[in-house]
Formats: structure tokens, sequence, C-alpha cells
């Protein structure tokens, strides 16, 4: 009995133990179903490795990796220049997959998909367009019954690069958006009601009878909530899409070094115009050297092995072209 005491305690004692690396990262939410499988299944592949992510809004990530209070931050607005000029690190913009925002909406009585042009989704976020029976929504939607209804805006209350990709196209089609108000993470709304993340603006058009507002891709399939085709720059009706994501981005024929880009209302017939690229942001040097090991290992394996989960998220793969670029950007962080 003994002996066999002495061999057990001897076998478990030569069973070494595992230290697990966390890395903690925050940012955006436009992304969040896509980085949630990919941290999962990069786990389940690296056990020693865990991956928390905080879905905060790109606002919060920018500003967390700038404090250095992440391992790195995500956004799908670029950061600024200024914002970058506060680093003490460089930080590199690491493009991940395209998504595509879309006009949701919720109208009593309409079946069946509604269409926006783009002066008629810049005239509803101004106030301009008040009701559903606008005549400027009826002349896009012939046969349509629209209700005499109050729309009710619903935008994002928190710094949000949904919010910068949103207010990037509208700046791009209504000079007078972009004078009264402009593009950003967080804008100064001219009507409507905040919530926070794609998360609380999917659920409160899910709510509210008359709303109207903008999600991504996925957070509207999820929520089976109706979204509409947008006329894009070259005169055709799309509703968002992977492919329409992947021909919008298409349109850049040079990609800048950084790749900090806008492919909102992009060129092109099957462009869909509210796509954009999302970005990881990460610092080029870390606190801990290990650390930034699992980083390049694990942007490898997301270009490798990930980007092939994207579509089933709704969300597009990095163009070839981009992916074999952005792996060479992976050689500046340790």
């Amino acid at each position: 009995m003994i002996r066999r005491m002495a061999l057990l305690f001897s076998l478990a004692v030569a069973v070494p133990v595992v230290a697990q690396t966390t890395l903690n990262g925050a940012g955006a939410t436009f992304p969040y179903p896509m980085y949630s499988k990919w941290f999962s299944e990069y786990h389940k592949a690296h056990p020693d490795v865990q991956i928390n992510y905080q879905s905060i809004g790109s606002g919060g990530g920018i500003r967390q990796v700038l404090e250095g209070t992440v391992d790195f931050g995500a956004s799908d607005g670029p950061m600024s220049d200024e914002q970058l000029a506060k680093a003490k690190v460089k930080i590199l913009h690491i493009p991940t997959v395209l998504g595509a925002v879309v006009p949701a909406y919720n109208v009593p009585g309409v079946s069946g998909e509604l269409r926006f042009s783009a002066k008629v989704i810049a005239d509803i976020c101004l106030g301009k367009i008040a009701n559903w029976n606008d005549k400027a929504i009826v002349q896009d939607n012939p046969g349509a019954k629209l209700p005499d209804k109050p729309i009710i805006v619903v935008h994002r209350s928190d710094g949000s690069g949904t919010n910068y990709i949103f207010t990037d196209y509208l700046s791009k089609v209504s000079s007078e958006w972009k004078e009264r108000v402009g593009k950003g993470t967080s804008v100064k709304w001219p009507v409507g009601l905040g919530a926070k993340g794609n998360e609380g603006v999917a659920g409160m058009i899910r709510q509210m009878e008359g709303a109207f507002g903008y999600v991504e891709l996925i957070y509207a399939v999820e929520n089976k909530i109706e979204y509409g085709a947008v006329q894009n720059a070259a005169g055709n009706w799309l509703k968002g899409s992977l492919e329409g994501a992947t021909a919008a981005a298409g349109s850049v024929k040079n990609m800048p070094a950084d790749f900090r880009v806008s492919i909102t209302n992009a060129p092109g017939k099957d462009a869909y115009p509210i796509s954009s690229f999302t970005w990881l942001l990460i610092p080029t040097q870390t606190k801990d050297p290990g650390k930034g090991k699992i980083l390049v290992d694990f942007l490898n394996w997301m270009l490798n092995d990930g980007e092939k989960m994207s579509k089933e998220l709704d969300y597009a793969p990095l163009p070839e072209n981009v992916a074999a670029q952005v792996k060479e950007t992976f050689k500046q962080i340790h």
C-alpha cells in the first residue's frame, strides 16, 4: 500500500504544470462575434494561452491601448494622427476582416426590404425626414405601404467604430452632414436616441416600432431585424453582403503602408457603400517579450486559419494581396 502511494505521488509530481499566459484586449463591438470565435478556437489549439476581450466600443479600445492597460486594442475607425502621436510606442493597425453596416428598421405593416438612397439616409439622421410616409422614402419604395408614423432614429451612445464608418459614409454623401456633424467615433447627433454597442442599437430597433438605425450586418441577421438596400455610388441598390464589402475593398488600388484606409461610398457597381475594414491595434513593443511572441503567433494563425472562419459569421476575409502585405508588418512586433 505504501509502495503504491509512493508511486502515485511520484507520478503526480512528474506531471508538468503548464503556465497560462493571458492576453487582454478591448474595443470594437463591430467584429466581436468574429473575435470571440477566433480567441476561443486559438485557445483550443493553444490551451496555455487565454485571450480576454472586452467589447466596449472602438473609442474605449483606442483609449485603453494608449493608456497601456491592455495588450491590444480594436477599432473600426483608424486612429488619428493626433492619437498616434500620444502613443508611448508605435501602434500598428492590423486589418482583420471586412464588414458591412446596414440601415435597420422596424416599420409595422411593411413586409419586404425597403430602399434607402444616400440622401434619404442623411436626411433621416439630420431630422429633415421625420415620418415613414415621407415622399422621399415613398419615391424609392413604390408599392410599399408606408405608415404615417414618426421615425425614431437610434444611434450609438458610446465611442464607436460603427459610428465612425456610418458618419464617414454620411460625410461623403451629404455636404450638410459633413458641415453640421462630421465624422468620428463620437459625434453630436442632431436627433434620436442613443444605445450602447451594436447589441444595444439592435435591441432598441427590435423593440421600438418606427425605429431606424445602423448596425453591423451580423447583428441584424442574428436579431432577425429588417435591413434595407442602399444605393451605391454607381446608382445600384445593394443590401449589405460579404460580396459587396469585398468589392468595396477591391476599390483600393494602392493600400497605404499603415492600412488606415476608408472604403465607404466606394466606386464600382458591386461595391456596398457602407463597408469597412476593422483593425486590431497592436503595440510594436510589449512590456513582456513572451506576450509579443504570442501576439505574433496568434496573428499568423489568424491569417492562415482564422480568416477561413469569417464567412460563416457574415464577415468577408481580407483580400489575398492585403493579407500578404499585413503579414510583413508582424516583423515589427517584439
